[in-house]
């Protein structure tokens, strides 16, 4: 069985914060969901980038990437960038497998999120 690769891709923030909280999700996942390799990677303004991601996950011996987008819809970055950039790392990774994800868009756990958000924030009010 091939080594499989997780990706979580954010989009990148001048505030390092943001970006170290995109990485506590990777190391998160690496922890509860039992895949070989995890990494984060930013779009802008973070570090590793996509294609640093992906060298490091095959560096470490990932035969199958699956990209992961951190973006709640299906917007610019998703449409035109992200597979203008996995394209390219397909050329550079030839006999990896790279597959990508739907945004986190449409998932049913999202509307409950937002519903125990609006539930706390109301409780916290009281």
């Amino acid at each position: 069985m091939p080594k499989t690769a997780v990706v979580i891709f954010a989009h990148g923030s001048s505030i390092e914060s943001a970006n170290d909280s995109v990485r506590r999700i990777a190391a998160n996942v690496r922890r509860e969901a039992g895949f070989d390799v995890v990494e984060a990677a930013f779009l802008e303004q973070g570090r590793p980038d996509l294609a640093g991601a992906v060298a490091a996950a095959v560096a470490q011996g990932a035969a199958r990437v699956v990209v992961v987008p951190y973006f709640l819809t299906l917007g610019v970055h998703l449409q035109r960038d992200l597979p203008n950039i996995v394209s390219g790392l397909a050329r550079i990774h030839k006999g990896v497998e790279l597959h990508v994800t739907p945004p986190l868009e449409g998932h049913p756990a999202l509307s409950e999120i937002l519903k125990q958000r609006a539930q706390e924030a109301l409780e916290n009010t009281r």
